[in-house]
């Protein structure tokens, strides 16, 4: 359909495309998942023995060994040719010796200190960086995006200049789901990466966020960390599109005395990028700043079996878990300095097994079924993103997919949180899925946070793969909202990323099963289906998906 709708006239296209044909959605009988897999493969995962299961390290080996052998147990087959991996090389580089950022204007000059006023990095693999006497243009959100009427860069060449950029959309802050960008909830365009691929693009040779807590839904602190010490990238290709020099984010204060330095005035300006046809302001001041890197070039690998399909076994329907977790880190006050990750995301590594063990007694439905277990989440979606930008299997003739991250252990309840929703037709499956397992659907509680652009899933959205990333609810039978609530509170707060995300024997599985089931359902529904859901109409992604169908002689 999303190729007949391209070859049409432009007059014709909005017509056609718009009557899409109804949803090939079938009814799927539960299936027979084993608690005892689940059970096992995440006690063994977060043993000790796997030592945090850190990318490039001994508990990568034993992780990798340990989920070919269940692979090939569960009844799947090499999703790599004769290979279960997929080799993901990686390149870790640990910025040092870093100069103020200067910016200097006529007759005046300011000093920001690194760490405190701002942050920086390279992604270009490079000993020494140096922007020297980059010229700061405000480019509002650093947003382009036609299928919205919308480019913060049109006009301008950003070649050798440095973009200033808000972070976030520009219709945050509405206190409604409603608008351009979608009100409060974010878009990928209000995400850090995406500004900075889009600074990329428009030839920009640096690209500073201005940081603001509440929009970005985290301190400063956060960022100082996150922004210190090594940043671990996929290494780039020979043909790989250029980068910018340097990428960074500045402290409000630090953005608004810059803006004042330039005769202008931060508020004000934020105010006037809210609206489209923004133009761009040059401020007429320069930046520098250097600092030196230390390179580290290393490989791991994504694991990957395959169920292949009865009668369309080149239509690809995706399960996704991150097998690894930080390894090492900060003890406990009882010297336990083991970050097992248990519930992130042992839990959901183990599912990939014990979904594809039931789907395999079931018999394999007529797509085929890939169980991804990616590596290096926890370094930035990494695994995944080199999957999605290397795929197996052709994009195009990938349906979609589920993503499961950090299974909650808390009980059965009467709901499931679904991150992104109103994005794709994928929505249709899970109502369906929801409505034969006599659940609901609640949207992610903080949409402002941009969750769904920050798991892995996410590699093969922004490359047009309509993905579901859905998690357990916290509207428990047992203790109702109040009791979820709970439970995810002290979860984030005393176990999440540290070292007491550690398996317990008393766990109550039944919420965990009653995911797996509806996840199932999913797969089930998907892989006997004939349709191939897109995005919604106006959905950032749509346009990447329709072009990508375009150009491909099977699948979409």
């Amino acid at each position: 359909m999303i190729r007949k709708c391209l070859a049409l006239s432009a007059a014709l296209m909005l017509a056609a495309c718009n009557t899409a044909p109804e949803l090939d959605i079938p009814d799927v009988e539960p299936g027979e998942i084993s608690q005892e897999t689940m059970v096992d493969i995440t006690r063994q995962l977060s043993s000790d023995e796997f030592d945090g299961r850190m990318p490039g390290t001994a508990g990568e080996e034993k992780t990798v060994t340990l989920l070919i052998e269940k692979y090939k147990a569960a009844g799947l087959k090499p999703g790599n040719g004769d290979s279960w991996v997929q080799k993901v090389p990686l390149v870790e580089i640990t910025g040092k010796d870093f100069s103020p950022l200067t910016i200097k204007g006529e007759g005046t000059e300011i000093n920001l200190e690194a760490r405190k006023d701002w942050v920086g990095v390279t992604y270009r693999e490079d000993a020494t960086t140096s922007l020297e006497d980059s010229e700061l243009v405000f480019v509002g959100y650093g947003i382009t995006a036609p299928e919205r009427g919308w480019n913060d860069y049109e006009g301008l060449d950003m070649a050798g200049k440095t973009a200033v950029i808000l972070v976030n959309d520009p219709d945050y802050g509405t206190g409604t789901l409603e608008g351009p960008f979608n009100g409060d909830a974010m878009t990928y365009y209000g995400r850090w990466t995406y500004k900075y691929e889009a600074a990329a693009k428009a030839g920009a040779a640096g690209a500073i966020i201005v940081h603001d807590t509440e929009p970005a839904s985290y301190g400063w602190n956060v960022v100082e960390s996150s922004w210190s010490g090594p940043q671990a990238y996929a290494q780039r290709g020979a043909n790989a599109p250029e980068l910018t020099l340097v990428n960074g984010w500045v402290q409000k204060d630090a953005a608004a005395k810059i803006m004042e330095t330039a005769g202008q005035d931060l508020a004000k300006l934020s105010e006037a990028a809210k609206e489209k046809g923004f133009k761009a302001v040059p401020l007429g001041l320069t930046a520098s700043a250097s600092f030196s890197n230390d390179i580290k070039k290393y490989e791991t690998q994504n694991v990957i079996g395959i169920l292949p399909g009865t009668e369309r076994p080149d239509e690809y329907v995706m399960h996704t878990a991150h097998w690894d977790h930080l390894g090492r880190c900060t003890a406990a006050p009882d010297g336990d300095d083991i970050c097992n990750g248990a519930i992130d995301n042992a839990t959901g590594t183990a599912a990939l097994v014990a979904l594809a063990q039931a789907h395999a007694q079931a018999g394999a439905p007529a797509r085929s079924l890939v169980f991804l277990a990616v590596t290096a989440e926890e370094q930035g979606l990494l695994g995944a993103d080199y999957y999605a930008a290397n795929p197996i299997f052709p994009l195009a003739q990938t349906v979609g997919g589920i993503n499961m991250d950090a299974l909650p252990v808390v009980g059965v309840s009467k709901d499931v949180t679904v991150v992104g929703p109103g994005k794709s037709k994928l929505d249709d499956f899970l109502n369906k899925a929801l409505e034969l397992d006599g659940r609901t659907a609640t949207p992610n509680p903080n949409p402002e946070a941009g969750y769904y652009y920050r798991s892995d899933h996410f590699a093969f959205a922004k490359r047009g793969v309509p993905m579901l990333y859905v998690k357990g609810g916290e509207d428990l039978v047992d203790g109702g909202r109040e009791a979820g609530e709970a439970a995810a509170k002290d979860y984030r707060a005393n176990r999440y990323h540290g070292p007491k995300d550690e398996f317990d024997e008393s766990w109550d599985w039944s919420g965990v099963m009653a995911d797996l089931q509806l996840f199932y359902r999913l797969g089930q529904m998907l892989g006997n289906s004939t349709s191939w859901p897109n995005w919604v109409e106006g959905d950032e992604f749509e346009g990447i998906r329709n072009e990508s169908c375009a150009a491909a002689e099977s699948g979409c």
